[in-house]
């Protein structure tokens, strides 16, 4: 009886280590140019560049080092040819391989995706697809959200859960398009259309996860673009990731960098919406409570000026009223006393001050007058040792020729009078 010998049994890190070792041993592929047409660039924030490189069958998934990278002298993009020189490996953790390269040389001219690209671009932009004036605005509120992309893969799985946090009542009506591959253009613009006939979509999201411009190429199709054009619903596009962009993109009336963030931008999050409902019925009730209180005082002013414009407060202003006139009228006639009382007493100053003033002049003025009548008095005329001389009818002579020889005379002197009689009389020269 012959033992049948079991067949070597290899883990999957060995099977990986020997493909490896066997890429290692390969002087070919140690030292290697490659000709092909950039697809999927990424600069990384590490300095690493990751890239595939592709021709009109096949491609590569590429790898190059930060320290490689600084040494470029142009940016590469998507589109460019190029010859890469480097080193094919197998990474074996992931169990694939990739070129893993040193240098890069341009090429003249771009790919043929990448003109095909830029063609239906300037197409399409030329008859003005691409104008803002005919983006149809996204409603605030959806509550029928229209999908079209592939029924599984993280797309559409990002899509739902994302629209079902922010909105647990949505309702999300998927159409399963091929979203890669043959026909997966004609299936994409079909979706969007049977979406749009429904009618009942308040808003279509269009997109896939990401991938090589390959992979997103149903999306660069003229097709799909008059799909969305055509499309009456608003359409968001959300197509691979934040660096990928489509004919699709620029088509439709919302560009998403994701497809989670396009169900971001369609679905309103009903929990920050009750929030704010919640805050708005606060601040309403804070407002209707400030009003209720304004109107309270409102009613107390105009209490207030009823009762002071009703009978008691007229009778009650005129008594105030006649209060402060009594006041007044006891004020004013207490100062017009005190006035008074003042002038008064001015006036009798003034009165005492004109009377002795006048008293003053008027005795000046009579000592003056006395004097001058001592002066011309007979008394003063006598006590100076001069005589009066009278006729004797008592009347005062003064001529010599008013006197006769005979008359009878009388002399008044300052201590009496003589009584004589005229013996003779003669003028001043001497003549009898």
């Amino acid at each position: 009886m012959t033992t049948r010998t079991r067949p070597p049994v290899y883990t999957v890190t060995a099977v990986n280590h020997h493909i490896s070792s066997l890429f290692s041993d390969d002087m070919v592929l140690n030292n290697i140019y490659v000709k092909g047409e950039l697809s999927n660039v990424k600069y990384a924030s590490s300095g690493h560049l990751y890239f595939s490189l592709k021709d009109e069958k096949s491609q590569i998934r590429c790898a190059m080092w930060a320290s490689s990278v600084k040494k470029l002298k142009t940016v590469l993009k998507d589109g460019d040819n190029v010859i890469v020189f480097g080193q094919i490996s197998v990474f074996e953790r992931d169990g694939t391989y990739q070129l893993y390269a040193s240098a890069v040389r341009m090429e003249s001219g771009v790919g043929r995706l990448y003109e095909q690209f830029e063609a239906l671009k300037e197409k399409l932009q030329e008859m003005g697809m691409f104008d803002a004036s005919y983006k149809k605005p996204i409603p605030a509120y959806v509550r029928t959200l229209g999908v079209v992309t592939a029924e599984t893969g993280a797309a559409v799985r990002d899509i739902i859960n994302v629209s079902r946090r922010r909105n647990p009542g949505i309702r999300i009506i998927l159409y399963p398009a091929k979203v890669q591959g043959d026909g997966s253009a004609d299936s994409v613009a079909a979706g969007i259309e049977a979406l749009d006939a429904l009618g009942i979509a308040d808003v279509i999201i269009v997109g896939r996860g990401g991938g090589s411009i390959e992979d997103l190429w149903a999306f660069n199709e003229e097709k799909v673009a008059y799909a969305i054009w055509n499309c009456s619903t608003p359409v968001i596009s959300a197509v691979g990731h934040e660096t990928d962009t489509t004919i699709a993109d620029y088509t439709a009336d919302l560009r998403a960098p994701t497809p989670s963030a396009g169900a971001e931008l369609a679905v309103m999050d009903m929990t920050a919406v009750v929030i704010r409902l919640e805050e708005m019925r606060l601040r309403l009730l804070q407002l209707m409570k400030h009003r209720i209180d304004q109107e309270f005082q409102r009613i107390e002013r105009f209490k207030l000026k009823l009762q002071l414009k009703g009978p008691e407060g007229k009778l009650r202003e005129s008594i105030h009223f006649l209060a402060q006139t009594s006041d007044r009228m006891s004020y004013l006639m207490t100062v017009r006393l005190t006035d008074i009382r003042s002038c008064q007493e001015r006036c009798l100053m003034l009165l005492d001050s004109r009377i002795q003033e006048r008293t003053g002049t008027a005795r000046h003025r009579l000592e003056l007058m006395e004097g001058r009548l001592s002066a011309l008095s007979p008394g003063a005329k006598l006590n100076a040792g001069y005589a009066y001389i009278e006729g004797a009818d008592g009347k005062g002579l003064r001529s010599v020729s008013e006197i006769e020889p005979g008359d009878q005379l009388i002399v008044r002197m300052k201590d009496g009078s003589v009584q004589t009689r005229v013996e003779e009389v003669r003028d001043q020269d001497g003549n009898g």
